[in-house]
């Protein structure tokens, strides 16, 4: 889905009923104080429950972050940027992704909001159970299911920092240009958000050898605080 003007102002009104309307929004630490308590005791039931040892669980964990990295570009290659005809798509696809390229200023829609997250979590979860139990290896979601989420709250909390500051070391800046190209360059390559590693094994990387940074584009997608509310359309 691709806009012809990024708008430096405002917000993506989703829907028009301003309680509906509510729901849309979040916080980054409203998303980690909801998963930290649920994902710790999963942890701690593999262990107790199902008496995982220690490093079962650290390296099923530490799989089920990796396994968010591919999911991550995945998702966003296939699904956030899908090239919807119909207009029941292209609605669905401007909900979960498009108002963002609109906005990037829009800090409060970066994590999806606690109660579609907690239904979608719900169903990857079980997917993973149920992939599991047919390998003989359910008790193990116990331990992927958190390294899978942790994946996707560091990809969250990424994009706003990336959205929000400059990069804090030299070799975090590939990440911070590939995706601001992403956003005022080309929607077609870029995907990676947390990690470029699959930009690079796709070949959807930009060439930022090659690739001027445009500092006036750049600031368009950086949060502004003094941004007002801006109605787009209703549901």
């Amino acid at each position: 889905m691709k806009f012809e003007k990024i708008h430096n102002k405002g917000q993506a009104q989703i829907f028009k009923n301003k309680y509906l309307e509510y729901l849309t929004k979040t916080h980054p630490f409203v998303i980690w104080g909801m998963y930290l308590p649920i994902l710790s005791f999963m942890l701690y039931y593999s262990n107790s429950h199902f008496g995982l040892g220690g490093m079962k669980i650290v390296l099923t964990f530490f799989a089920g972050m990796f396994f968010w990295t591919f999911f991550e570009y995945i998702i966003h290659r296939y699904v956030f940027h899908f090239m919807a005809k119909s207009k029941r798509a292209l609605r669905i696809v401007y909900v979960i992704h498009g108002n963002h390229h609109e906005y990037p200023r829009d800090k409060e829609c970066l994590f999806m909001p606690p109660v579609p997250s907690l239904m979608l979590a719900s169903v990857v979860f079980s997917l993973m159970y149920f992939t599991g139990y047919l390998l003989g290896a359910s008790i193990y979601a116990f331990a992927f299911f958190p390294g899978f989420i942790i994946g996707y709250l560091m990809y969250g909390t990424m994009h706003f920092a990336i959205h929000a500051w400059n990069p804090p070391f030299k070799w975090m800046k590939p990440l911070w240009r590939n995706h601001h190209l992403h956003h005022y360059k080309k929607t077609e390559l870029g995907f990676g958000v947390s990690s470029t590693l699959w930009d690079h094994v796709f070949g959807t990387m930009f060439d930022l050898t090659k690739e001027k940074e445009d500092k006036e584009k750049v600031q368009e997608l950086m949060f502004s605080s003094k941004a007002p509310q801006k109605q787009l359309q209703e549901q």
